[in-house]
């Protein structure tokens, strides 16, 4: 299996009474894959997925298969802190027709140990036959997938990879120099991309790209290729930007920022996700000017927010 490279976790349009915005996804898909983007994950942390109805999560998921067309893979998000769920949700997607595999994360609030771990993931991967991509993120799911439990599951057929929000560089370069052949380590921060490529790293899942899909992929692409220069460069200049995407709680800032560059009609969140206030989208709208992100129009055109 090939590196993966630069995937962007999808945000999900919303229009203004908070129903899903098919027209605005299908458009955001065909211009992440314009823009030179390796693979889509809809429906994950970044895609609200867990305020979505269980017919919307599977309807912007298959939305994103069919737009995407085969051009590049599509992995959907599917997360349950009950196992059963969970494996309910994997296969659902799995059969959903031209899908390439699931993301899914920690067992949340449950705070499994690392056998639990272990048995949750491999329960959901052995009920399908698709790809399965471990998500590590303890930081909002209480519980960290320990090396070890990765390693193990690295073992069962299926489950390729894993993205890696940990933040935890020793953990992450324990899983890359032990994983077996194949078994694919993701980025799943941002400014831990370069970090984890140069590392052997088989590229990012990332927030960024949603916004600035050709600076992302190409910062990924060089780094993988070994042009550091151009790599180092890239992230120097959108590193601002990619932990101005957390100044408050994701996905609200990039949401805005996508707003600002007319990639979103609207940037609306389903609660208890609320838009950034005021001030976060000031400095936003500064920071894109400053990046030559806007068009003259735009930048200092006021910072109203979308109905």
């Amino acid at each position: 299996m090939e590196r993966l490279g630069c995937g962007t976790a999808l945000v999900t349009p919303f229009r203004s009474d908070l129903s899903v915005d098919e027209s605005a996804l299908r458009s955001l898909v065909e211009w992440q894959i314009a823009s030179g983007i390796n693979f889509l994950v809809p429906c994950g942390t970044t895609g609200e997925a867990a305020t979505l109805t269980e017919q919307e999560w599977l309807r912007v998921v298959s939305i994103v298969v069919e737009a995407a067309a085969g051009r590049v893979p599509v992995f959907g998000g599917a997360t349950s802190n009950a196992t059963l769920d969970a494996v309910e949700k994997a296969r659902k997607l799995a059969a959903v027709k031209g899908i390439t595999g699931v993301l899914t994360a920690n067992p949340y609030y449950n705070k499994p140990g690392q056998e639990g771990q272990y048995e949750h993931f491999r329960a959901i991967a052995e009920s399908v036959e698709c790809k399965v991509l471990l998500y590590n993120i303890p930081g909002r799911t209480g519980v960290n997938l320990e090396p070890a439990t990765a390693l193990r599951l690295a073992e069962i057929p299926n489950i390729v990879g894993i993205k890696e929000s940990s933040g935890n560089i020793a953990q992450i370069t324990e899983i890359l120099t032990q994983a077996p052949q194949g078994f694919q380590v993701l980025a799943g921060d941002d400014s831990m991309a370069l970090p984890v490529i140069a590392l052997g790293g088989a590229g990012l899942v990332s927030v960024a790209s949603n916004a600035i899909p050709v600076e992302m992929s190409a910062m990924a692409r060089a780094a993988m290729d070994g042009d550091w220069a151009t790599a180092r460069s890239v992230n120097k200049r959108y590193f601002r930007l990619m932990q101005a995407h957390f100044w408050e709680p994701s996905p609200a800032p990039v949401k805005a920022v996508m707003h600002l560059l007319g990639r979103l009609p609207e940037e609306n969140l389903r609660l208890p996700m609320t838009p950034v206030t005021d001030a976060t989208r000031k400095r936003l709208e500064l920071l894109a000017s400053q990046l030559g992100l806007l068009e003259p129009a735009v930048a200092g055109a006021g910072s109203s927010r979308a109905s």
